[in-house]
């Protein structure tokens, strides 16, 4: 038996088969070095990256101790983000879906509270959330954390980033002293060492590599004069020409003026930024996971979470001026053994930030001259695909089969011309290709879902 297989841990035989059911053969290095820690119930602090399976490993940790017939919340996992948090509870759902009557719940601001304190009048088994929803519950006396057996700060940097210290803290001081408490970060500032001294007990320390090896991601610095910024850009999607971008941004002002001049020069671009209104960062999630937009411009907080699979590119617009928060941003490319593009425009102003991040990489980056970069004439980036918004959702009983049913059912579109289907408590999203969108949308608007009538639209 190899000592990296799941099936080498003392781990429920449900809770096997689930991880097994998904398809989980070996153990990431994070989750090697960790699940055994884990599941002694001892405290953790974590240092891995994105995409490391850090989630699957305290997930697995926490179902396995579970006690399903004790009606009382044992767990927390606290994220900055409400895209985090949800991500988390899918994959705690997904781990959890062989052990009966599981109950967890996603406790978010942005969302209205009657639902949730409709959710918590039978205590859930574990609640993942945010720390200003959380205390809001507490507070009220909506949650209670008296049997609390396992907390989990996760992303635990970008939560301090964001402010929510003095809210951890709180939270912390309404639940038992005994338990297990788990950090993970994917970076290591000053302040996770001070929040570690103050809420775990001799936690064991763990880091896994940050950096991503250099095979993977091809790296490549310009250095640009100053008021070039956004014309390198567009030189640099006609050069490259990936089908989808994230760019970085260190000002929530940067991201939106660049989505804003991009969108006049006819590039579906989509900023992503904490002035956004909940309703409108989903939307815009959704569009860019879902392929409908090619260029996703993004502060580092606001970025922080996101799941998004074969991501093409990865753009600086400008540099960081913490080089740990740079080798964060690049990991988002590259993902799973793919190849990945990371790009970085600096001034000579900036040229310190990026001798900082060389430092911390120990390497020589690759300064190219914008010169080189071939600009094409009438140059168009068209996403492949185009998002439709139905107003119908869970409460509706709508099931993404019904959606995809309503659009292949005795029509001529095919199965595979419908991309993603993301499905909300009161709408819904299609990805539908962009050579059927009029049709599909024709569909919607004139047929009938689960014999009812729902209005759609067209995203733009």
């Amino acid at each position: 038996m190899s000592d990296t297989a799941f099936s080498s841990l003392t781990i429920k035989p449900e809770l096997l088969s689930s991880i097994d059911s998904l398809g989980y053969q070996v153990m990431t290095p994070i989750q090697a070095q960790s699940l055994p820690v884990l599941l002694a119930g001892k405290d953790l602090i974590a240092q891995a990256k994105t995409g490391s399976g850090k989630t699957a490993a305290f997930a697995i940790g926490l179902l396995n101790k579970l006690e399903v017939l004790s009606y009382q919340t044992q767990a927390l996992v606290l994220c900055p983000t409400r895209e985090l948090a949800d991500q988390v509870s899918a994959e705690i759902r997904r781990l959890a879906r062989t052990i009966a009557n599981t109950r967890v719940l996603t406790l978010c601001g942005g969302k209205p509270m009657g639902p949730q304190l409709a959710s918590l009048k039978r205590d859930p088994h574990i609640v993942v959330g945010t720390p200003g929803r959380i205390q809001k519950h507490l507070t009220k006396g909506t949650l209670k954390l008296d049997h609390l057996q396992t907390l989990v700060l996760d992303e635990a940097d970008r939560m301090l980033d964001m402010g929510f210290s003095e809210e951890i803290m709180a939270i912390i001081e309404m639940m038992p002293k005994q338990r297990q408490t788990l950090l993970f970060s994917a970076t290591y500032p000053d302040g996770i060492k001070k929040i570690s001294n103050a809420v775990q007990n001799n936690p064991a320390d763990i880091r896994v590599e940050s950096s991503h090896h250099s095979a993977q991601i091809e790296q490549v610095f310009y250095e640009i004069e100053k008021g070039q910024r956004t014309q390198t850009f567009i030189s640099l999607l006609e050069h490259y020409a990936p089908e989808s971008t994230l760019v970085f941004c260190n000002t929530k002002q940067q991201c939106q003026e660049l989505a804003d001049e991009l969108r006049q020069q006819d590039f579906h671009a989509l900023a992503l930024h904490g002035d956004l209104e909940q309703f409108a960062r989903d939307q815009v999630l959704v569009q860019f996971s879902n392929k409908s937009s090619s260029i996703l411009i993004a502060t580092d907080v606001a970025a922080r979470g996101l799941d998004i699979k074969e991501l093409a590119a990865v753009v600086n617009f400008e540099l960081t001026r913490d080089p740990q928060v740079h080798i964060h941003r690049i990991g988002r490319t590259g993902r799973a053994g793919s190849e990945g593009l990371a790009i970085s425009l600096f001034t000579a102003s900036e040229r310190q930030r990026l001798e900082a991040i060389e430092d911390y990489q120990d390497s020589r980056a690759i300064i190219k001259e914008t010169s080189s970069l071939q600009t094409r004439e009438n140059f168009k980036l068209y996403p492949p695909m185009v998002t439709l918004f139905v107003n119908g959702g869970r409460k509706d009983k709508v099931r993404a089969g019904d959606l995809l049913g309503a659009l292949t059912a005795n029509t001529e579109l095919y199965g595979d011309q419908i991309g993603k289907i993301n499905i909300f408590d009161k709408i819904s999203y299609i990805a539908v290709e962009q050579k059927v969108a009029t049709q599909a949308l024709n569909i919607l608007s004139d047929g009938k879902i689960k014999g009812r009538k729902f209005r759609a639209r067209r995203l733009r």
